[in-house]
């Protein structure tokens, strides 16, 4: 189709249209008559346009959510419009920030609405209140920069692409944790939308069960256009030991009593990621790894001794600064894994270390690399972070139930024929069983934002799932945000 632009009168409201519409014609009329008032930075588009490319481009295009029309709003209240509109003409719309999950229910919304927040992407410190304000849109790459700068840090993800609030709403783990708890247990106040279309500020103070609720379960409930955090005091001036490794097959066995080690023994300041690929050099299975401290290079030094006593293929260390980690560690991993996939993600969860199931893990991803070829991008990602801090606030203070957990296992699986990708996902439920069965809670315990979609609720929100699905029926008894673990239609 051919994409033409034009304006509407005095408004400005830059429109994308395509020679043909897919919307029919009333809906159409409804979203860009002049009356509605858009702000005249909010863009409208519509398929095979580059806006709308733009606006709806995701990072795991497996099971992915297809619309009819894009709207990038400029302006908080343009967000608040286009869910009214979009609810008066019962138009499924889908709010997103960084597009960085991949979860299989969004793929349930076809043919609908796509909310691009990414015009909502201000980043502000305020170094008297020692808070950050974000907008919607703002990803976890904008956010050290200006942190640092003003003298500050906070937890964020290991990642540049993922959307900062809705990594956030999610609980937020990460490399912090241990310190600063998190990401959630420093959030203070949000500006949201709800499913009625009104904008309001929610906190402690400002309707404090749906505060709850949105730390663990948000997109249930609204769409979220700005959040303020507390900030915390550098840790060690804000130097941090990164340390990276590759390992050889042979190194498994002994590299996983090493991480079974950490259980009750891991200091606050350490973080480690160990991810088994495949080495196509080597023709053969490894594990890349990166350990991180936030502490002195002497002292980060002395808890990695015994990863060079296995005989590592290679090592990097370095000191890095807090606003510069993303781009160091793991050889500037978090900028390359924003790359575009198309891959099946599981998650689990778990509060032992079992060096044994590991090993297990490891002798079933390196016979399914030499049975599949096509799927050796496949890998499994072994994240094992403090739990001091999290374990500060109680399981059911927040809608977060994890509070426990030592370990964070994120499956992928993917390849290139169909075959392969089906026989994945297959794989990726029996890998993500094994580290159930003896990973110390009573059936397998998702972090939600690693989540499948096929989970019920209790493996996702534990025990707080049956008092979220009765704040669903209070805030959004429609259902109008149904697409990410619906809390009306999941079973508990």
């Amino acid at each position: 189709m051919r994409a033409v632009s034009t304006t509407l009168g005095a408004l400005g409201l830059l429109l994308c249209v395509p020679s043909t519409l897919a919307l029919p014609s009333d809906v159409y009329a409804a979203f860009t008559r002049p009356a509605q008032g858009w702000d005249a930075e909010t863009t409208i588009n519509f398929p095979n346009t580059t806006g709308f490319d733009e606006a709806t481009e995701r990072w795991n295009t497996l099971d992915q959510p297809t619309f009819r029309m894009a709207i990038t709003p400029a302006v908080e209240e343009d967000v608040a419009r286009a869910v009214r509109i979009a609810k008066a003409w019962k138009l499924p719309f889908l709010a997103t920030g960084g597009r960085h999950s991949s979860t299989t229910t969004l793929g349930k919304l076809q043919n609908g609405l796509a909310i691009d927040l990414s015009a909502l992407n201000s980043v502000q410190v305020d170094a008297d209140s020692e808070t950050l304000t974000v907008g919607g849109g703002a990803v976890f790459g904008d956010i050290p920069g200006p942190v640092y700068e003003a003298g500050f840090q906070m937890p964020i993800g290991s990642c540049a692409c993922p959307g900062m609030v809705g990594a956030t709403v999610g609980g937020g783990l990460g490399r912090w944790q241990g310190v600063d708890g998190l990401i959630i247990d420093n959030l203070l106040s949000v500006r949201m939308v709800t499913a009625n279309g009104r904008l309001i500020d929610v906190s402690e103070t400002s309707h404090p069960d749906l505060f709850w609720a949105i730390r663990g379960a948000a997109p249930n409930f609204g769409i979220i256009t700005s959040a303020t955090y507390r900030l915390r005091p550098l840790t060690n001036g804000g130097e941090v030991f990164s340390a990276d490794f590759v390992l050889p097959a042979s190194a498994n066995a002994s590299y996983f009593d090493l991480l079974q080690s950490l259980e009750g023994t891991m200091p606050p300041e350490l973080a480690t990621m160990s991810i088994i690929v495949y080495n196509e050099t080597l023709a053969a299975p490894q594990i890349s790894l990166n350990w991180i401290y936030l502490g002195s290079e002497e002292r980060g030094r002395e808890l990695v001794a015994p990863i060079f006593a296995l005989n590592p293929i290679s090592h990097n260390i370095t000191m890095a600064r807090y606003d510069t980690i993303t781009g160091t560690a793991m050889g500037g991993g978090g900028y390359s894994i924003c790359d575009t996939v198309s891959l099946a993600g599981f998650g689990v969860s778990y509060r032992r270390l079992d060096a044994e199931t590991y090993r297990h893990v490891f002798r079933m991803l390196s016979d399914w690399y030499v049975e599949y070829p096509d799927g050796r991008t496949s890998s499994v990602e072994i994240e094992i972070f403090a739990p001091q801090a999290v374990m500060e606030v109680g399981s059911t203070d927040t809608a977060y139930p994890w509070r426990d957990t030592l370990g964070y296992t994120g499956i992928s699986f993917s390849g290139t024929s169909p075959e392969t990708q089906e026989a994945g996902v297959e794989m990726g439920k029996v890998v993500r069983a094994a580290f159930a069965e003896t990973g110390g809670y009573d059936g397998l315990a998702t972090y939600v934002s690693y989540g499948h979609g096929d989970e019920r609720l209790s493996e996702v929100f534990g025990e707080n799932a049956p008092r979220l699905v009765e704040l669903k029926k209070k805030w959004d008894p429609e259902n109008v945000f149904r697409y990410f673990f619906s809390l009306a239609t999941t079973p508990i």
